[in-house]
């Protein structure tokens, strides 16, 4: 696993940082414009928008790959530079900052919708350490079902038992609502298991935030094997959450049919 950046001693946004931090050679550390030192979106002394280079979101915002960090301040960040980057300021600009300016405002975004969210801003530093999540999506199961695919899921040790008391519940909730049968009883014991379920999704949640702290302590410290550590530890979770979430999703249909 590649070294993480130089670790941070608090979750601050300079932006004037971000190129530095992306660990991109090819980036440089000059406005094209001015010459002055330039961030990974626009130049501070100057104001010119830059033309993109390839910069992971963390960095786009001048952020070590740190997993607790403050929303608010993030949201002000994107704020500020929403103002500096869009598309309508660079109006009169030639051609050429035009489109970076389009493509900087879109990074932006992209960056902004997956770090404010913290599932997602998980799941997108697994994928920079190399880790892939299992596909539970519902997407996933149709696109799976119109291909003829079989779509990797795999039901997580500790549940297995309950998955299969769920599924044939389910299997004999089908068959009775097949058959034009009901059975309150049955019906009542799959809403209790579905409760249960969404119960164990909540508290994965917890779980997975002191995962978060185990990962930045390993990150402060430049500790790599504690840093694989907590990454395998989130990516289990994550796969665990998934699939109850899935299979909560399958419970509500068959419940609704």
């Amino acid at each position: 696993m590649a070294r993480a950046p130089a670790p941070h001693k608090q979750m601050t946004m300079d932006t004037s940082k971000t190129v530095a931090a992306s660990g991109s050679s090819e980036a440089g550390e000059s406005c094209w414009s001015c010459g002055e030192m330039r961030a990974a979106s626009f130049c501070k002394a100057c104001g010119k928008v830059q033309p993109p280079v390839p910069v992971n979101y963390f960095a786009f915002f001048g952020l070590p790959r740190k997993l607790n960090l403050d929303v608010a301040r993030l949201e002000r960040e994107f704020y500020e530079l929403s103002r500096k980057l869009h598309p309508d300021l660079n109006a009169r600009a030639d051609k050429r900052e035009q489109e970076w300016s389009l493509e900087q405002s879109s990074l932006l975004n992209d960056a902004y919708r997956t770090l404010k969210d913290s599932i997602q801003r998980t799941q997108y530093l697994l994928r920079l350490e190399g880790v892939e999540l299992e596909e539970q999506s519902k997407s996933a199961t149709e696109q799976a079902r119109a291909s003829g695919e079989i779509k990797k899921q795999v039901v997580p040790p500790d549940l297995l038992e309950e998955v299969f008391d769920v599924n044939m519940q389910l299997e004999e909730l089908r068959l009775q609502k097949k058959m034009g049968e009901d059975d309150p009883a049955l019906i009542e014991e799959v809403g209790r298991q579905k409760l249960e379920l969404e119960q164990k999704y909540v508290a994965q949640l917890d779980e997975l935030k002191g995962y978060w702290n185990e990962w930045d302590r390993a990150f402060d410290s430049g500790n790599e094997a504690e840093q694989r550590q907590a990454r395998d530890k989130m990516a289990d979770t994550l796969n665990r959450r998934n699939y109850i979430r899935n299979l909560v999703r399958i419970v509500e249909e068959v419940l609704e049919d």
